[in-house]
């Protein structure tokens, strides 16, 4: 029996996809939650096998919550799904090293496969979105760059950004400068626009 864990948000498909996984005579469901505070505390609890995680998860992200797992469970298989086809948010899902990656339109028929290839220790990835992220190339923000234009992304200034960070103002302007020229982008808004859409901003901070 392959002991899963759900974690899904949108209440109608979670229920959909336990009900669904529950059918299969070699699944059990042990717990199902909606945002990624819970995942962690129920998957010490219930002691699953394989954990489905939706990436775009409320409270704690699904890849933050992906890293934790396999920090703290590496035997335990990770199965991302996401409405997210942004190469940034692959190339990180990679790094971690989940074990399986797929796209949230896909047919309940596929994750149930997907489940079952990852629980025997498989692979489960998409191609597609494994294809894009590779031509998308790494990203060539370095950590601090990116904390910093999502701090810009959330409203606040570069002397506030400074104070947070313990920096001098100009060195939170040179980061920024840096991730222009790195980007090609036109200013700083562009900038936010261009990593925004490749997945490349620090949604951990």
């Amino acid at each position: 029996m392959i002991r899963v864990l759900v974690a899904e948000d949108m209440r109608v498909l979670r229920e959909a996809m336990v009900m669904l996984l529950n059918a299969e005579a070699d699944i059990d469901v042990v717990e199902a939650v909606e945002s990624g505070d819970e995942v962690l505390s129920q998957a010490r609890v219930h002691w699953p096998d394989v954990v489905v995680l939706d990436v775009g998860l409320p409270g704690t992200n699904g890849l933050a919550v992906a890293a934790q797992l396999r920090k703290e469970r590496p035997e335990l298989k990770v199965l991302l799904l996401t409405a997210l086809d942004k190469p940034g948010v692959v190339q990180e899902a990679l790094r971690i090293g989940v074990h399986g990656f797929l796209p949230k339109g896909v047919s309940t028929k596929h994750v149930i496969e997907a489940i079952r290839r990852v629980h025997k220790g498989n692979r489960a990835l998409n191609a597609e979105l494994v294809g894009a992220a590779m031509e998308a190339g790494d990203n060539p923000l370095s950590r601090r760059e990116q904390t910093i234009l999502q701090r810009v992304t959330n409203g606040m200034t570069a002397p506030m950004i400074a104070r947070e960070f313990h920096l001098a103002e100009g060195t939170v302007r040179n980061h920024i400068t840096s991730a222009i020229q790195k980007l090609s982008a036109h200013n700083t808004i562009d900038a936010i626009r261009i990593a925004e859409r490749m997945g490349w901003l620090d949604n951990h901070s």
